[in-house]
């Protein structure tokens, strides 16, 4: 049978320690199918490497890294790479922390850097929306401003909540592109809450 999914091994050395030796032996251990080694100079932020692995790497693939310190370079860099992995179906080993995401264990790892990551956002994103106030009270109002409703928009939407039409047909009738269409309706409704007080 032929088998597809292969051992990915992820390798980075930097200038200082030029020294693969003990990240390959480890990997070579696990009969890694290939490896990709990163030679990091102590200006250049750029890996190619991790980039090519990242393209290589296939569904049913398990990568393998001696360390989370090599694979990546801080939290939110480690967060975005497991949710990369995460989307293109591949298992991550860990050697050094012991993190399998093939096991339950490991998995439970991940969900944990899911909600990490998903924290993170929501502390940027609540103190982009405390700036915001902080500006408009200073009479600085952000962002582009607020275009007119469209003139069909009460109906449409009305519409579209009776679940008469779809919320494409909506954007249709509106001539909205469906990012536009929910920004609105999301300020719709904080205006339909302000006004109903």
């Amino acid at each position: 049978g032929l088998n597809l999914m292969s051992k990915i091994g992820y390798i980075r050395v930097s200038s200082i320690d030029q020294n693969t030796d003990r990240q390959e032996v480890a990997l070579k251990e696990l009969k890694v199918d290939k490896i990709f080694t990163e030679k990091l100079s102590g200006k250049n932020t750029n890996r190619p490497e991790l980039n090519k692995m990242l393209d290589y790497v296939r569904e049913g693939d398990t990568l393998y890294i001696e360390s989370i310190s090599r694979l990546a370079r801080s939290i939110k860099d480690l967060l975005s790479l497991v949710q990369i992995l995460q989307e293109k179906g591949v298992d991550l080993v860990s050697l050094k922390e012991n993190i399998d995401t093939t096991t339950p264990q490991g998995r439970f790892i991940l969900t944990i850097f899911g909600a990490l990551s998903e924290l993170d956002r929501e502390n940027i994103l609540q103190r982009q929306r405390e700036g915001i106030e902080i500006a408009k009270q200073n009479g600085k109002v952000l962002g582009r401003p607020l275009i007119e409703q469209p003139k069909d928009w009460d109906k449409v939407i009305t519409l579209w909540s009776r679940e008469e039409i779809t919320a494409i047909e909506a954007m249709k009738r509106l001539n909205m592109n469906r990012g536009t269409f929910y920004r609105r309706l999301k300020s719709y409704k904080k205006l339909d809450e302000i006004n109903n007080r």
